[in-house]
């Protein structure tokens, strides 16, 4: 008895003990797939579209894709499959729109970088620096910035002003930048014009290198496209036999276009796989 009362005391010393500040944290479990779609569409520069419109957009041609290709070919099998390429399409579009805009932004940030370096030499403090942004910096670059300098003019917080740029302009490169800013702001010194002109550098050999690397890429992915492109191109010119494409309404021919089109996907992606450069993830957000 004098056992069990001693492990019900030290049970209890011990759950004690581990409650408040010395309780086990919840692991983060990362991004959800609403936030992910959110952070593709932001990165894309589009604007007041969400995840649910993005769904909605696949479903939309998908359902188009299907009616304009059994119009076509009079076989549900085949729209079927088509519809199925035409429901990740917006998708396809949105990540291009991504690589542009983060090529470009990749391009500009030494310039916007440049321009910091010369307002503090000029004197200004680092928030009125990156304000300035707002009329003297890259044009693409500018409406962020001015909602920035808003921002601190209202409330004077550079810390959240600055989470709020990185959020505004949702790009790896900005991450980088907005944390160097943070961390200058915070030590503070007489080497940050040093240390902006070797950030302007830096960002300038990476884009250099990487721009070099995206050129020999894009010849992998055109010709994954092409090669997965070109025997869907064949069937649907077959539309105009339609004698030929009743034969894939049969259960034979449903199952040769589901092999077909899990063929192509594999091979697609093994393809990028291998000529896939690292992407830049937003692990500073």
């Amino acid at each position: 008895m004098g056992a069990l009362l001693g492990l019900i005391a030290g049970l209890g010393l011990l759950l004690i003990w581990r409650s408040g500040p010395r309780a086990p944290q919840r692991r983060d479990t990362g991004p959800t797939w609403t936030d992910r779609r959110r952070d593709l569409l932001r990165q894309a520069g589009i604007d007041g579209v969400g995840p649910a419109q993005l769904a909605g957009a696949q479903v939309l041609c998908a359902a188009i894709a299907f009616v304009l290709v059994v119009a076509l070919t009079r076989t549900a099998t085949v729209a079927a499959a088509f519809a199925v390429f035409a429901f990740w399409l917006p998708v396809i579009v949105v990540r291009r729109l991504r690589r542009r805009r983060q090529g470009a932004l990749r391009e500009l940030w030494p310039e916007a970088v440049d321009n910091l370096a010369s307002a503090v030499r000029a004197g200004m403090s680092l928030p009125e620096g990156l304000s300035a942004l707002a009329v003297r910096g890259p044009a693409e670059l500018r409406p962020p910035f001015a909602r920035f300098a808003s921002a601190y003019r209202a409330s004077g917080r550079f810390g959240k002003c600055l989470d709020a740029l990185k959020d505004d302009l949702a790009d790896p490169v900005g991450d980088r930048v907005c944390e160097t800013m943070r961390v200058a702001r915070e030590v503070g010194g007489s080497d940050l014009g040093t240390v902006l002109r070797t950030l302007s550098e830096l960002l300038r050999a990476d884009a250099r290198t990487r721009a070099e690397l995206e050129t020999r890429q894009d010849w992998v992915i055109n010709a994954a496209r092409l090669a997965v492109a070109a025997p869907w191109a064949v069937l649907l010119l077959l539309g105009t036999q339609s004698e030929t494409l009743q034969a894939y309404d049969s259960p034979g021919g449903s199952l040769l276009l589901a092999i077909g089109g899990g063929v192509c996907v594999v091979a697609y992606r093994l393809m990028l796989r291998i000529g896939r450069l690292p992407e830049e993830r937003r692990v500073l957000r």
